[in-house]
């Protein structure tokens, strides 16, 4: 791409009302590239559908708006630009009406040719959910599956998190520039994708963490999967949009099933009623996929287990029995244990202290 192409594309990007979908048949309209865009007439650009304050935003554009894009590139080899017409540009994502014109990318390219399957699910999750993200994620880039997320904080952190630590591939979409890292707290880990993984936006240099960047963002996780798999949600939780956008889109959706005492398995449960299919272990997945997954590896293997109470004495073993998988109370557990309230803190902060449970809203304990 040369300054001049890469310059007209940004131009016709910031005129007011352009969006991916009118990119693209603009672009179609000029054959397949807008190397002349710069050079119509305004009568020649009114033909291609263009309005007048669209037609004097591309007059008064500046010829030199590419040039940080520009350096940007040159500054690291692991740095990339990819309009629609790279053979880089991932086929899945070019499929959609409203797919980006551009993306910006940082770090591992190849991860683009490989099958993605997206793994969105609340900010605000639980410890057993975080787990259950990282523990699926792993499983799953394991067998050769990119794990592709936002990079919010929750359950998209974990799933980033978990495919790393397993050594396989993961994929941050974000809602800023790529030159931007949001939100600051998770700044380790989108170094780390960067190295490890790869970033992309679909934004230009220097655009903030815009709300109404982040919905429009989450078709791009969608898109370039194969499948989208809802961790935990509320009812309002963003990460139902990236579900709708899957089912648009025409690809699977898949929901992993909590407690009916959880608000963050509500959007879950919501979903499956919907006909998101019910994923309980990793081979779910795989089963539905197979025939899209080249390259991955389907067969079965051991169930990942739900509660690895490895060297916890008998006690303990008896206590998570009586607890079960509902939220229970202190109280509760002192009248099916028969202990004491201060025998049952000291276990019990032991248990969270292993991952074995989680503390919950109003003095509850749940079993992870």
């Amino acid at each position: 791409m040369t300054r001049e192409d890469l310059a007209e594309q940004l131009a016709l990007l910031d005129c007011p009302g352009i969006g991916p979908v009118r990119f693209r048949a603009i672009h179609n309209a000029l054959g397949g590239h807008l190397g002349e865009l710069f050079n119509l007439s305004r009568s020649e650009l009114e033909a291609l559908g263009l309005k007048p304050p669209q037609i004097e935003a591309l007059l008064a554009a500046d010829p030199g708006r590419a040039e940080p894009v520009m350096e940007w590139l040159e500054a690291s080899p692991s740095h990339h630009l990819l309009d629609l017409s790279d053979p880089r540009y991932p086929p899945l994502l070019r499929e959609l009406q409203d797919a980006p014109p551009l993306l910006f990318a940082r770090g591992r390219i190849e991860l683009l040719r490989q099958p993605q399957l997206a793994m969105v699910g609340s900010r605000n999750c639980t410890p057993g959910g975080a787990r259950t993200a990282r523990d699926f994620a792993g499983e799953l880039a394991r067998r050769g599956l990119v794990i592709t997320s936002g990079l919010a904080l929750g359950i998209d952190a974990e799933a980033h998190r978990g495919a790393l630590d397993a050594g396989g591939g993961s994929i941050a979409v974000i809602g800023t520039g790529i030159d931007r890292i949001y939100p600051s707290r998770n700044r380790a880990l989108a170094h780390r994708l960067a190295e490890e993984g790869l970033i992309l936006s679909e934004f230009p240099l220097g655009i903030p963490p815009n709300s109404e960047n982040f919905p429009r963002r989450n078709r791009v996780i969608s898109g370039l999967s194969r499948a989208t798999l809802v961790v935990e949600a509320t009812r309002r939780s963003g990460s139902l949009i990236t579900a709708r956008c899957s089912i648009e889109q025409g690809r699977d959706v898949f929901a992993i099933p909590g407690s009916i005492h959880n608000p963050q398995a509500k959007g879950c449960h919501q979903l499956i009623r919907d006909g998101a299919k019910l994923v309980e272990e990793v081979a779910h997945i795989l089963d539905e996929l197979a025939p899209w997954l080249d390259g991955v590896d389907t067969e079965p293997s051991e169930t990942m287990d739900e509660t690895p109470s490895g060297d916890l004495g008998d006690d303990y073993r008896s206590l998570l029995e009586y607890m079960g998988y509902d939220p229970v109370s202190l109280d509760q557990l002192a009248e099916r244990s028969g202990l004491t309230v201060a025998e049952l803190s000291s276990m019990l902060l032991r248990l969270e202290l292993n991952d074995l449970i989680q503390t919950l809203p109003g003095g509850l304990y749940q079993r992870c």
